[in-house]
């Protein structure tokens, strides 16, 4: 008895394994990612996830694994997708043409009804507590390397001479950082598309050569 019960066991669990999962990843990382956006790292409980998600905690943690690399694979899917206007903005033909793109897709992307307001990128773990420093400095080191393309960017845009010689790409891109950042902060605080685009014309205006 003892064998046939331990066989019959160990049948019904490979078919608990090999049984597909009823819901759809990435439709569930999309309803993460919201959360997180609307509540940042430490706001976003692991009832308001799974609520979101349409799973269990057993669920969650068999496909994403825990809070924080689900977390993880929310800032991938935001970059991917939300905030992919970045990439594309680095391919405009001269700098001045990427930070315009760069200004106006964070505006646009920030003040858009159908997404929570501001930055998930800025407001996900501006207030981390000491057990959550590794998402601090998770999400830290993605904007330090957004700030890193920017200055590559603007490296070639000088040695084209699209940018004066004498211009320093580490101080224009964290030029650019900062306003895109302070509109995110202003959109966050409910500042309209209206409103925050003026700022993107004085930023244009006291870009180099303008």
């Amino acid at each position: 008895m003892t064998l046939v019960s331990s066989g019959m066991k160990v049948r019904k669990s490979a078919a608990r394994m090999g049984r597909p999962r009823a819901f759809d990843i990435d439709e569930a990382l999309d309803r993460a990612l919201h959360v997180f956006w609307q509540k940042g790292y430490e706001g976003a409980s692991l009832s308001d996830l799974t609520e979101a998600m349409g799973i269990n905690r057993p669920s969650l943690y068999a496909a994403f694994g825990n809070k924080e690399a689900l977390f993880c694979k929310a800032l991938d899917r935001y970059a991917e997708g939300p905030a992919a206007y970045v990439h594309e903005a680095l391919k405009e033909p001269t700098a001045r043409a990427v930070v315009e793109r760069l200004l106006q897709g964070a505006v646009d992307l920030q003040t858009d009804p159908r997404n929570p307001p501001g930055c998930l990128m800025v407001q996900s773990a501006l207030s981390c507590r000491e057990a959550s420093d590794p998402i601090r400095k998770e999400v830290a080191a993605r904007r330090k390397a957004g700030e890193a393309a920017i200055r590559q960017r603007f490296k070639r845009a000088i040695a084209k001479g699209d940018l004066p010689a004498d211009a320093n790409a580490a101080d224009l891109a964290r030029y650019v950082a900062t306003v895109m950042y302070g509109l995110a902060v202003q959109a966050a605080g409910g500042a309209s598309r209206a409103e925050l685009r003026p700022a993107i014309q004085m930023a244009l205006r006291a870009w180099p050569g303008a």
